[in-house]
């Protein structure tokens, strides 16, 4: 799991930056529009975290679909208590193509993605803000080190290891690692 964070000298798992919002980081092969496309084209974004058309502009609101079993092939074994679909009403907060990207996140605050370049390849920046408690902080830090492992697979032309195997391994992972 993230063997190209760790290479590029990135830690590959989240961490706290305040008591209740988590910070992720993966590089990725540019160019910069290229990983945009891959947060706000559904048709891509549905190859690593979920589908769902968003019109570009502040305020607009959008739906997320998740089928994490279409993820990766094959998906791995899906935990109980988890369907075959999950839907999410969003709003886009802030906007910045192609550089900043900030949404509603349901009940657990909002999400940022930065994207900087660096060289040839682009570092993102995933900032999930106002987790309400630990609990939901384990769920979105195993479920995004999960997805953003896809997107690199992905990114690099390479199959992804399978999706709900990795979620389980890192929520312990996470257990381990965030304080309590």
């Amino acid at each position: 799991m993230s063997e190209t964070a760790t290479q590029s000298g990135y830690d590959p798992y989240g961490t706290l930056i305040d008591g209740n919002t988590l910070r992720i980081q993966r590089l990725l092969p540019g160019p910069i529009e290229r990983i945009w496309d891959y947060l706000t084209d559904s048709e891509l974004r549905r190859q690593w975290l979920a589908a769902g058309d968003m019109t570009l502009a502040v305020g607009e609101a959008f739906e997320f679909v998740w089928r994490n079993d279409e993820l990766t092939d094959p998906p791995g074994r899906r935990p109980d208590g988890y369907g075959e679909e999950h839907r999410m009403l969003s709003r886009i907060t802030e906007l910045e193509p192609p550089r900043r990207l900030a949404i509603e996140w349901g009940r657990t605050g909002g999400v940022t993605f930065e994207l900087e370049p660096r060289g040839s390849e682009v570092l993102l920046t995933l900032t999930h803000h106002r987790v309400p408690d630990r609990s939901t902080l384990l769920s979105v830090s195993s479920g995004w080190h999960a997805h953003l492992d896809v997107l690199v697979a992905r990114a690099q032309g390479r199959r992804p290891e399978p999706f709900w195997d990795c979620v389980e391994a890192l929520k312990e992972a996470y257990e381990q690692r965030l304080p309590a």
